[in-house]
């Protein structure tokens, strides 16, 4: 059964906004990577947007409407299963210590005024001040520095670790199918939606998607969601002490400590250092020297264990919820250090959004096209492009411009013009011209190589075959039999070059010796026995819309039409039956033969094609690193107008400046 959601994400997110789409009538799928390197366990648990002391007013509220949901939320979790969350409404402590120099209180007095400053917006959630006798009276043990501090009494706490237990607990409970160890490669998207999602486990549909992965969303799609990794540490509280425990939530200076049972959470770094696991001196260290200040007896405490996990942030530290570019799936991720806490008003909101198309005008804050207009944070999800000024290369600015990236059989690329590796005069222009046309996939003839063709011999060590995508082509085969053939010896060779997973082939069967066209009948036999042993087959062809979809229904993974006879140069010459082409596929289209000159390339990808294949206008033109670039260019002008739309075409003139309000004698 073909789930109605897919949800990619595992953590308390992905299970929060699955439950409630569960619980509402929805099929619901989660497919979860690593459970166990989930923010969720780089948390300790605090519901603390007042201690937290949130600037952002949107932020500020969207976490207020949480910590009220979450007695309900809670229960609600415990009743379907039977356990226990660890939530307790405790409110916050949040000591302040006595500035360097002596200066008693000053610090105090700023983070006074900061507090009322902000409380002056909304007397919706209070907070009191005590003086240093009355917190050391409130809460024995604090160290001898701090000299006030805040009582948030509507902040309270969760455990997470539990909290996590009893969402899986309760998935399960309530008929959500849960995919552990499954890790989503990329999403398939065709005209504007999500037709499935390619995993290590194979291909996985939906009507409708959330990301909801966190810190590995910006693996996935061009959102800038990156990871900042948290340690933790907690001691046990010794069974016989002379101290009173510790009963409070302490909320300090880049430290808190939080206790349970029969221990106190200490937390937490925050490290920018992508996806390095493990625990560290210096940042353990850093911990406990932080939190022995603010509680100087926990020093004598035995410590009982360490971890860490992996943060989502954003440049402005506030989640991407909502609605994306395309209409079947929906963001929920980069809730940075409040995830535990914004979960039920995630789930509650994106369920509304996704079954009743309801937005809520708060999810307008947490947009994801905020990023786009900000050149400082933008990220394009467009055609990778680049200037060519003095041999040098610089991106160009981000437009606003919304483009989903080039996928085929569920690999992603950011460019979209592919080149070749024949006829250049030597190995050294043809690297150069590779390197100035910033192409992600780079067709080569497997039968050149294997026979050490001139202009071939070195090609494989020639280029950097950890950057650039191989598409082994089976040119010179003039029978199905030998492209099948030619195909499978251009898998070997991917894995020769590290490339293990490489599955791609370009066919070509062309048996016509002069004009070089291909054989519509061996092409298509082909191509069903190859798509049977797992190929991604990307077949060259004659410009022929009912071909093109015969290749499409056998399993092909693009149709490559031909805009004229290869190597000829003559430009789009088949401009009609390419038009149609486009309009009925559901696989990338991409123009392969013919282009002779940037304005060409740049009207084949104005008519809507998803890429181009140019290798000869490249390779024998005077200039070819110089022609290289200026393809790339073009093929990202013409794929920004057919985004766009042109002006319509009329048959008599029309001013550009107004004809009213002119000076007259």
């Amino acid at each position: 059964m073909i789930s109605e959601t897919v949800i990619i994400g595992g953590g308390v997110i992905g299970l929060a906004i699955a439950i409630e789409l569960k619980l509402r009538g929805t099929n619901v799928t989660v497919l979860c990577r690593d459970f166990q390197a989930a923010a969720t366990h780089a948390a300790a648990g605090m519901l603390a947007p007042d201690a937290e002391n949130i600037p952002n007013e949107a932020m500020r509220s969207l976490c207020w409407r949480s910590r009220a949901l979450y007695p309900d939320w809670t229960r609600k979790l415990e009743e379907l299963t039977g356990l226990n969350t660890g939530y307790r409404a405790c409110g916050i402590l949040a000591p302040v210590f006595e500035e360097a120099g002596g200066q008693r209180g000053r610090g105090a007095e700023e983070q006074r005024s900061r507090r009322e400053s902000l409380s002056s917006s909304s007397s919706s959630s209070p907070a009191y001040w005590l003086n240093k006798e009355a917190i050391h009276q409130y809460q024995p043990g604090l160290g001898a520095e701090v000299v006030g501090g805040w009582w948030y009494p509507e902040d309270a706490q969760v455990d997470n670790q539990a909290l996590a237990h009893v969402l899986r607990t309760a998935a399960e409970s309530v008929g959500v199918e849960l995919k552990d160890g499954i890790i989503v490669e990329a999403f398939l998207q065709q005209q504007g939606q999500v037709v499935g999602v390619q995993t290590n486990a194979g291909r996985i549909r939906a009507a409708h998607y959330v990301l909801a992965s966190g810190a590995w969303s910006n693996e996935l799609l061009p959102l800038p969601v990156l990871p900042r990794k948290g340690q933790m540490l907690s001691v046990r509280i010794p069974e016989v002490s002379p101290e009173l425990p510790l009963k409070r939530v302490l909320f300090g200076q880049d430290i808190y400590i939080v206790p349970r049972r029969d221990r106190l959470v200490i937390g937490a770094t925050s490290e920018d250092v992508g996806f390095i696991p493990n625990n560290t001196p210096e940042g353990i260290q850093k911990l406990l020297q932080a939190a022995i200040r603010l509680y100087p007896q926990l020093k004598h405490y035995p410590i009982q264990e360490f971890w860490w996990g992996f943060r989502p942030t954003t440049p402005d530290e506030l989640p991407i919820l909502g609605t994306s570019y395309c209409q079947n799936l929906t963001f929920a991720t980069g809730h940075y250090r409040n995830g535990i806490l914004l979960a039920p008003v995630t789930a509650a909101l994106i369920a509304d959004l996704i079954l009743e198309q309801k937005s809520d005008p708060l999810l307008a804050d947490f947009h994801y096209s905020r990023f786009q207009s900000k050149s400082s944070t933008s990220t394009p999800m467009l055609t990778h492009s680049a200037n060519f000024s003095n041999g040098h290369h610089s991106a160009i600015s981000p437009l606003p411009t919304q483009d989903s990236p080039l996928i085929i059989a569920g690999k992603t690329f950011q460019s979209r013009l592919m080149t070749g590796t024949g006829k250049y005069r030597s190995i050294e222009e043809m690297v150069q011209s590779v390197a100035a046309s910033d192409c992600q996939i780079v067709t080569v003839a497997v039968r050149r190589v294997q026979t050490k063709a001139p202009g071939h011999e070195g090609l494989a060590e020639a280029l950097d075959w950890t950057k650039i995508w191989m598409l082994p082509n089976t040119a010179g085969c003039q029978t199905a039999e030998e492209a099948i053939r030619v195909a499978r010896l251009g898998r070997e060779m991917a894995k020769l070059l590290g490339q293990e997973d490489n599955n791609f082939v370009k066919l070509e069967v062309i048996p016509d010796l002069k004009y070089l066209l291909p054989d519509p009948i061996g092409t298509l036999q082909a191509a069903e026995q190859l798509v049977k042993e797992g190929f991604a087959v990307l077949p060259y062809i004659n410009a022929d819309p009912m071909l093109a979809k015969r290749l499409e229904e056998v399993g092909c993974a693009t149709v490559m039409p031909l805009a004229s006879p290869i190597g000829s140069g003559q430009g789009l010459k088949t401009t009609a039956n390419i038009q149609i082409i486009i309009e009925n596929a559901g696989v990338p289209v991409v123009v392969d033969a013919g282009i002779g000159s940037p304005s060409e390339a740049a009207q084949a990808m104005e008519l809507g094609a998803d890429a181009l294949l140019i290798n000869s206008a490249i390779a024998l033109s005077p200039k070819p690193a110089t022609m290289a670039r200026a393809m790339n260019l073009a093929a990202v002008a013409g794929r920004l107008a057919y985004l766009a739309g042109r002006m319509p075409i009329k048959d008599y003139a029309s001013p550009s400046s107004p004809l009213t309000g002119t000076i007259t004698s």
